[in-house]
């Protein structure tokens, strides 16, 4: 016997209350019951960061969490970033810089590379973090390390980071 429950959250502005088996991953919930597909299930596993979303604006890897660990969150996917014709300004800059190839990782990179520079600007040390007591310095180390967790099967790691590093000086 399976479990349902409800859950209410608001993705990408909109609010919604769900039936949901209590066993449905965020990712599946994104993908299968709101149709929001810019969410990719790779691995399933945490290893790749296909599924990368932001809850309450930290990135998290929707394929580990249950939807209904979510109630009442505020989650934002790639399509709730900006669409084709209102693109937002990491979007705009992973285009100029050719930060994606296949695009299978693009919205998780993306969605990842948003909320990091979110974290830089609070403040958040990573592991390669020189000076814990000064400004978090938006180097390429810093990026590359805080991306970690991103990966790209085409290798376009290095226009990622320029991407990344541009919308990183304009913030």
């Amino acid at each position: 016997m399976h479990t349902v429950t409800r859950v209410s959250l608001t993705v990408n502005g909109r609010p919604h209350a769900l039936d949901v088996d209590t066993r449905t991953t965020l990712l599946d919930l994104l993908r299968e019951d709101l149709t929001l597909t810019g969410s990719k299930k790779g691995c399933d596993h945490g290893q790749c960061g296909a599924c990368t979303v932001m809850v309450d604006g930290r990135r998290i890897l929707s394929c580990l969490t249950l939807a209904v660990m979510h109630e009442g969150d505020e989650v934002t996917t790639i399509e709730g970033l900006g669409q084709p014709d209102a693109l937002h300004p990491m979007q705009s800059a992973f285009v100029r810089h050719d930060g994606y190839q296949c695009g299978y990782c693009t919205p998780g990179q993306i969605c990842s590379s948003v909320a990091m520079l979110e974290e830089v600007k609070a403040g958040i040390p990573s592991h390669v973090t020189a000076d814990l007591e000064a400004p978090v310095a938006l180097s390429e180390a810093e990026i590359r390390e805080r991306m970690s967790g991103n990966l790209c099967r085409c290798g376009a790691y290095s226009n990622i980071v320029e991407a990344i590093t541009e919308v990183g000086r304009q913030a």
